[in-house]
Order: structure tokens, then C-alpha cells, then sequence
């Protein structure tokens, strides 16, 4: 089986001016994620924008993953779905496209009832045979799942080979679960836009799985830590966390707003609710982008209206 760990980045769905799937531009960030380093990819996510998704084109998304990625890093698909059977066939699909995990938000209807948790994802890995990842996230993305049930839903279902903690206080919570999980897990990832990601490194954390405008940095910001060179890891942090920072505020639309001042995407448009960057929030991104330009490719010159 393929380790996960590292750099994952979550691939935004990328639309045109109208809101239909723009395959090119898709395509065109997978590309750079790849390009940049990164250990692996996730799609689609909460950053996928994938509950604005049908399952048409869920399901059409990620076999097109499957092909444009063709093996050169590891693919976890996002399975995640209140329906045990869409989850089912979203993991399904991604075992079809070649990926090596399926993550899986814990389902809210099933919040209290680790009897039910526990058959939900056994279900889920009997139907895609490949390994699962819990994504544990607190309300109200998810259901912010005590530790002790994460630990014992893993040691009750061989399939589950890791969990994305993204629960605050999300370094405190991936000691406690290693430790609580044991064997049970091969790695924990962390969540939250790599925000806390040396905290979570430093507990333990096999990676992170951040959005993706600024994937060079990450992975050479873990490639540091991995290195010993934990100074040099948590000066590029220093760097980056102005940017994240905007990015908890504005998500996806930052996201997609530096991938087109990148000239990756020819538009920036969301189908996901959320607040829209007025002309200084583009003034400001354009000055916190400039002040990360000898680490990306990004063009000081190249402004966003």
C-alpha cells in the first residue's frame, strides 16, 4: 500500500464565468500541484467546493482525476456523504480512478451513535476496498467526534487507516489520538489550511492537507522539517501565515483569486456562498503576494481587479 504523508493539497473545482466546469483550468492546477512537489492530492474537499456539486459531476471529476494524474502522486478522493450509499459510490469511484485512500467526513445523522459510526464506515471500505480516512472537523463542517470514539471507530474497522484531525486545538488532539489509536492508524494528517501546521508536525502529524495557491511553499516549508532544519521550516510558516490567515476569511475565493493572478485559471468564480474580496482586499492580496514572490512563481505585475 502507498504511505500517505506530506504535502497534500485539496484541488479546487475550477468554474468558468458562467459556473459550468471548467476542465482546462482543472486540469491546469492539478498540474501545478503536481509540479510544486506535493506528495499527493485530494479531491474533491471541503475547498473542492464539492457540496455545490452534483453527483454527476462528483463522480465525472474525479475519473478525469484518475486519468490527467495517471499514478504520478498518490489520490485520495473525497467520499463524503450523509447517504452511506453515495459514499459508497464516490470511494468506489475513486478506487476506479486509481486512488489510494477515500476520505470521509463522520456523517452527522450518526453523531453519538458509535454503533452506527462504526457500520457506516465499515460499510464504506467494504464497498471501495481501499483505505479510509476519517476527516474529523468540528461543527458545523462536521461533528467535532470525541477522540476516544475516533480511536475506537479505527480499532474497529481495519480499514481506517487515517484520520484528518481538524478539531481545535488540533496539535493537542493529534497527541492525544496517536496515542489513543496506537497501531490502529498508520498516520494523522492536519487540517485547518496548514494554520498550525509545525504545532501539528511537531506532535506527530505524518502531513497536511492545505488549499493549494501556495503548494511550493508547503512542501518546501515540510521538507525543511523533515530535514531537521525546523528554523528554516518555521521561517517560511512565519512567512505564509498573513496570507492563510486571509484565507480563513475569504477560503475559496482567495484560493481561486491567487490561482488567477498565477495565470492558472482564467476565472475566479465560486458557486459556494461566502464574502466576495472588495478592491483593497485585492490591494492587500496583491501586497501580501509580493511579499512571497521569491518563493512562487507569482508576478507582482500581474493585478486582479
Amino acid at each position: 500500500m502507498t504511505e500517505l504523508k506530506g504535502v497534500l493539497p485539496i484541488l479546487p473545482t475550477i468554474f468558468t464565468g458562467a459556473g459550468t466546469i471548467d476542465e482546462a483550468g482543472t486540469r491546469r492546477v492539478l498540474d501545478y500541484i503536481v509540479a510544486s512537489g506535493a506528495q499527493g492530492v485530494v479531491f474533491p474537499g471541503l475547498a473542492s467546493e464539492y457540496d455545490m456539486l452534483s453527483r454527476e459531476e462528483r463522480l465525472h471529476l474525479t475519473a478525469q482525476i484518475g486519468i490527467w494524474l495517471a499514478g504520478r502522486i498518490p489520490f485520495v478522493v473525497g467520499a463524503s456523504s450523509e447517504n452511506t450509499e453515495e459514499a459508497i459510490a464516490y470511494a468506489e469511484a475513486g478506487a476506479k480512478a486509481g486512488a489510494q485512500a477515500a476520505m470521509i467526513l463522520t456523517p452527522k445523522a450518526y453523531a453519538g451513535d458509535l454503533t452506527a459510526m462504526t457500520g457506516f464506515f465499515a460499510d464504506a471500505h467494504a464497498g471501495c476496498g481501499i483505505a479510509i480516512m476519517v476527516q474529523n472537523a468540528p461543527a458545523p463542517m462536521g461533528i467535532g467526534m470525541p477522540l476516544e470514539q475516533v480511536a475506537q471507530l479505527a480499532k474497529a474497522v481495519p480499514g481506517i487507516r487515517y484520520v484528518k484531525e481538524e478539531a481545535a486545538p488540533s496539535g493537542q488532539r493529534i497527541t492525544k489520538l496517536s496515542d489513543l489509536a496506537g497501531d490502529a492508524l498508520d498516520a494523522v494528517f492536519g487540517g485547518a489550511g496548514a494554520r498550525y501546521v509545525i504545532d501539528e508536525m511537531v506532535r506527530g502529524a505524518r502531513g497536511t492537507m492545505p488549499a493549494c495557491e501556495v503548494t511550493e511553499v508547503h512542501v518546501r516549508m515540510l521538507t525543511a522539517f523533515d530535514e531537521g532544519r525546523e528554523k528554516d521550516a518555521r521561517d517560511l510558516f512565519e512567512r505564509t501565515l498573513p496570507l492563510l490567515s486571509m484565507q480563513a476569511v475569504f477560503r475559496w475565493r482567495l484560493t481561486k483569486a491567487v490561482l488567477q493572478r498565477r495565470g492558472l485559471i482564467d476565472s475566479a468564480f465560486t458557486r459556494a456562498p461566502g464574502p466576495e474580496l472588495d478592491r483593497y482586499d485585492h490591494a492587500e492580496l496583491d501586497a501580501l503576494l509580493a511579499r512571497l514572490g521569491d518563493l512562487t512563481s507569482f508576478d507582482p505585475a500581474r493585478k486582479v481587479a
